[in-house]
């Protein structure tokens, strides 16, 4: 295992795979999606093999869809079980959404409303990944480019409810605090004002993209495509200054720079930290 006091992750994608490999570079840990190593066998489980020899991983699931009212796929439940017991990752992470609706598997991660029902339908759902898995989840706040009328809580209030009841945690991801609050006329401050430090147990970093439609509406995507804005990076040092402390990760997932570029994110994430605060557990 490489020896780093260091705890400051980067997403691990294809083009990399060999680079990290070969050159061994110092970052803290590499988060990777669930999904893409559900195949039997192949090059990317010997890769993820090897890496793993030398670096902490931590599984992010794209596909659990533990909102639908479909319930779990239970298929999917015992491949991602199998794959954990085989790499022992420190942290597994799913997203508050839903994108299976009878049967059929929808291409995004799709809000939920924030009502009595959902959170009871939720809950159950985490319950029963968190005992067929044996460990706590976390659970990601969305992008979202919708808000349902029907909502009864705010999205802080249903997450951290979501967990105080489940003992699930909260991976806070700051790119996505900012996406909402631009589409939605939120205050992004508040809102990470009202996560409680003691639920966070990952934070993600990332960058996005802005879309205009016709007739004028802008809209941020969160599309992990560029560095991390300044606002963002405004909200990172709110939420330290918070005290929420936990594992950090630069997330990229499209237009994939040379592994330099994600490394000085990660340096640049690091720096926000207090010394002592650097490691984790």
């Amino acid at each position: 295992m490489l020896k780093t006091k260091k705890l400051v992750g980067v997403g691990l994608r294809q083009p990399h795979y060999t680079y990290v490999l070969e050159n061994k570079p110092a970052v803290g840990w590499f988060e990777v999606h669930s999904e893409n190593f559900f195949g039997e066998g192949g090059p990317a489980l010997m890769f993820l093999e090897k890496i793993r020899e030398t670096y902490p991983l931590s599984f992010h699931g794209v596909g659990l869809s533990l909102g639908s009212a479909d319930g779990i796929d239970k298929t999917h439940l015992k491949i991602l079980k199998k794959r954990i017991d085989r790499f022992s990752p420190f942290l597994v992470s799913e997203h508050l959404s839903w994108s299976k609706i009878q049967g059929r598997y929808l291409p995004d991660l799709l809000p939920i409303p924030y009502t009595k029902e959902v959170l009871h339908l939720f809950s159950q759902h985490v319950d029963e990944t968190q005992t067929y898995l044996g460990r706590e989840i976390l659970i990601e706040n969305p992008s979202s480019y919708l808000e349902y009328k029907c909502s009864t809580f705010s999205e802080t209030d249903f997450l951290s409810t979501l967990c105080r009841a489940t003992g699930a945690k909260i991976l806070l991801d700051v790119n996505n605090v900012y996406v909402s609050a631009f589409n939605h006329g939120w205050n992004p401050r508040a809102y990470l004002q009202a996560i409680p430090p003691d639920l966070v147990g990952e934070i993600h970093l990332a960058g996005h993209s802005s879309q205009t439609f016709a007739g004028g509406a802008t809209f941020l995507v969160d599309t992990h495509s560029t560095c991390v804005c300044e606002e963002v990076w405004a909200l990172y040092q709110q939420a330290i200054q918070q005290g929420i402390y936990a594992p950090v990760l630069i997330e990229w997932d499209e237009d994939i720079p040379d592994f330099a570029t994600l490394k000085a994110e990660a340096l640049k994430a690091e720096s926000y930290l207090p010394q002592e605060r650097i490691a984790y557990g």
